[in-house]
């Protein structure tokens, strides 16, 4: 089992999530302060960090920086201020994730199972033949847990929206027709044709806002278009 430490003032929020947690195997402790949080970490024995950036004796940012000059245990932060400029300080000082209050459960769980597979993804023979996270200039898909995060959020997509978007982003660029995507995905929705494939599209496109992503070409078909990152 996964071992997470939650470092966040809010005497509320770590009991809750522990339970939580515990559903997906992750063990969760929670340290009110920094100072409380840098010496469990410094004991060693913990798999990732969760760090509010609105913290006592010193904020998020001081804090991940501090860790980072000792540790490259991956790190989500978290803020409730929900501002850019937040995340994109906090992911320049070394965080591996970013997640804007109030955020759901399951999105944090998301979070930190991705971080945790890039981290065993980079460590040892055993992850070798595990799938890998698939990473785009603001969209992450993962396909073992069949999950995406777009800009940091974990979206709600349904099985043949998952699909598709899965069988794009692994030829990104590549044009498919409707008939390469109905020979893909048909079966998972019975009537799925050829003009419910435009249906899917557009259903998926509205949930990928503001990426800019599946282009359309006239008489062709779709793509991604996305550029692909180096994990």
């Amino acid at each position: 089992m996964h071992r997470v430490l939650l470092i966040d003032d809010d005497e509320q929020l770590g009991p809750p999530l522990a339970t939580y947690f515990q559903r997906f195997e992750l063990a969760l402790s929670h340290a009110l302060r920094p100072s409380e949080g840098l010496a469990r970490l410094r004991s060693g024995g913990f798999d990732a960090a969760i760090l509010d950036v609105m913290l006592p004796e010193m904020d998020g940012f001081e804090l991940c920086r501090t860790i980072r000059k000792e540790s490259d245990i991956p790190i989500v932060m978290l803020t409730a201020r929900g501002d850019v400029m937040d995340r994109v300080v906090g992911l320049e000082l070394g965080a591996d994730a970013y997640l804007p209050k109030p955020f759901e459960p399951r999105e944090l769980v998301a979070h930190i199972q991705t971080v945790l597979r890039r981290r065993n993804g980079h460590n040892g023979p055993a992850s070798v033949q595990a799938p890998g996270v698939m990473a785009f200039e603001g969209l992450t898909i993962d396909p073992t847990q069949r999950s995406v995060l777009r800009q940091g959020q974990a979206l709600d997509l349904t099985s043949t929206e998952f699909d598709l978007l899965h069988l794009l982003a692994r030829e990104a660029g590549r044009v498919f027709s409707r008939d390469d995507i109905l020979n893909q995905l048909r079966g998972h929705e019975a009537e799925l044709y050829t003009r419910a494939v435009d249906i899917v599209v557009s259903r998926l496109r509205k949930k990928l806002e503001p990426l800019d992503c599946i282009k359309t070409l006239r008489n062709a078909g779709y793509s991604l278009a996305l550029r692909r990152l180096h994990q």
